[in-house]
């Protein structure tokens, strides 16, 4: 795992201090982050730089960690969606499955309770790639086992809310 998203990850054990304006443009900059200052500005009742500074606020204190295309899965030639549950031998065998992050077909990777270890969100262009890439997860030294869900539908997938 890099330096940095070790450091997003301790930031995130404590909320940040939020209030109601803060909030109110998270919203906004989650349903659409190409909206101009100028344009947020209007729907929030405030100048243009007021809201560039709470958004370079928020973002320096970790609260905005990116800004990103949401891609759709099928129209980039991955439309398959799977979610992988890892079952390994130590702690120390999850740690090293970190390095998952270097395969393209793996946006999400989670160490979980309950009789897992880890949990991975998938996509890839088929059946066959999803093989293949659990063919790489049974070759790590201590993997003991998977189980994979393969998504037929999908009605909502958001980040978190900044509504309290």
């Amino acid at each position: 795992m890099s330096e940095e998203t070790n450091s997003v990850s301790r930031k995130t054990t404590s909320t940040a201090r939020l209030d109601a304006t803060d909030r109110k443009l998270l919203g906004l900059l989650a349903v659409d982050a190409t909206r101009s200052y100028a344009d947020l500005g209007k729907l929030m009742n405030l100048s243009p730089p007021a809201v560039h500074e709470r958004a370079k606020r928020l973002r320096q204190d970790g609260v905005i960690k990116a800004t990103i295309a949401v891609l759709d899965g099928g129209l980039v030639g991955r439309p398959l969606l799977a979610f992988i549950h890892v079952d390994t031998t130590s702690w120390a065998v999850t740690r090293q499955l970190l390095a998952l992050e270097e395969f393209p077909e793996v946006e999400e990777i989670h160490t979980i309770t309950g009789e897992s270890a880890m949990l991975l969100k998938v996509r890839t262009r088929d059946t066959q790639a999803l093989e293949e890439l659990l063919g790489r997860i049974h070759s790590i030294d201590g993997f003991k086992g998977t189980r994979s869900y393969i998504a037929l539908s999908t009605y909502l997938e958001r980040g978190p809310s900044a509504a309290i």
